[in-house]
């Protein structure tokens, strides 16, 4: 089974709200799209799953083209990131409710509903109602809905979102486990780098409606082609600045620094350099050795980590340090970049060391 998007686009009104996406999703791992509200993860789901019309382009399932095929003949399962359960219904008939539809025998709904209850843990709550359970509870309802479905595509689109921390790590450590060795594409949406990083697999980075990298996920963590990958994928943000290379040296307003690998050899010029907030540091270190003093703005501290944005020069900067480091807003403070995990961007936005 495979997904296939081929020159797809969507119009709202007139504009173009979903721009030429082709992708070929595969089952055997998570798809995950990857980007920050409003970059257009939605609306390809919608697309994919048959919500919404295409303004241009084909969808194949299998080889088959669904382009024109309703959502009910897609065999496919979409879970939101809100518990939509049918209020008046047992949890057993909220799982069972789209077996039923599909003329399925009543003994072997039982079969599937119980299978998918005991491993999502539902058994001792099938007689309950959705508002008898918590919200964890019934996002694991829906789930189990999708699972025992036997759906050819299923679409999870930020199904974590509204679940507090705990149930979040919790369901999000079992989601892989859960879909595994059934023979689905499940294509997960999410606008969390760490959480696309923890359920592995490919990912496909979305901004403004584009796709603007699709591959596996630790690699384009790793290997961003564009400024644009580069932001997408970074919590806190990546910071970027200009810089202006110089023989063997950068230099970015008063600060400078010596190139080495494949960024000394660029043509003289003016390129865009992107550094993850965890490589720039309160303290120096080997590699954390370019000086960058800036006035701290805002300072921030969660569990053994202490974050802080700075101005330096024209720029605003983020540093995300282990421990707990006494900033002080409206202050100085020297800060320490890491230019060997610099990434450096030509003008037209492509990476190029």
């Amino acid at each position: 089974m495979t997904l296939e998007l081929h020159n797809v686009t969507k119009r709202v009104g007139a504009n173009l709200h979903i721009k030429e996406t082709s992708l070929v999703l595969e089952p055997g791992h998570f798809n995950v799209l990857l980007g920050a509200t409003g970059s257009g993860k939605t609306s390809l789901i919608k697309l994919m799953a048959g919500l919404d019309p295409l303004a241009s382009g084909t969808i194949k399932m299998d080889g088959q083209d669904v382009t024109r095929l309703s959502t009910q003949k897609r065999n496919i399962s979409l879970v939101h990131q809100f518990f939509i359960n049918y209020p008046h219904m047992t949890v057993y008939e909220n799982i069972a409710s789209p077996l039923k539809v599909a003329g399925m025998a009543k003994s072997e709904i039982q079969g599937r509903v119980e299978e998918a209850a005991d491993i999502l843990q539902l058994r001792p709550m099938l007689h309950r109602r959705p508002h008898e359970l918590s919200g964890g509870q019934q996002q694991r309802c829906a789930l189990a809905r999708a699972i025992a479905k036997e759906s050819k595509a299923v679409f999870l689109d930020e199904p974590l979102a509204n679940l507090d921390y705990k149930l979040r790590e919790e369901l999000r450590d079992q989601l892989p486990d859960l879909f595994a060795g059934r023979g689905a594409v499940v294509v997960y949406a999410t606008s969390e780098p760490e959480e696309a990083l923890l359920l592995g697999g490919k990912t496909a980075l979305m901004q403004d409606g584009r796709v603007t990298q699709f591959g596996p996920t630790a690699e384009i963590y790793r290997n961003p082609e564009n400024v644009d990958a580069a932001s997408v994928f970074s919590d806190p943000p990546i910071n970027t600045a200009r810089i202006e290379k110089r023989g063997d040296a950068a230099h970015l307003g008063d600060v400078s620094w010596t190139l080495s690998g494949v960024a000394a050899s660029l043509a003289d010029g003016p390129y865009t350099i992107a550094i993850r907030p965890h490589h720039v540091l309160p303290l120096p270190s080997d590699t954390a050795n370019v000086r960058m003093p800036g006035e701290v703005q805002v300072t921030e501290l969660s569990g053994s980590e202490s974050s802080a944005h700075f101005e330096m020069g024209q720029g605003s900067w983020v540093s995300l340090s282990p421990g707990v480091h006494p900033y002080q807003v409206g202050e100085t403070h020297e800060f320490y970049m890491d230019p060997t995990a610099c990434f450096v961007f030509a003008p037209d936005g492509f990476r190029v060391a």
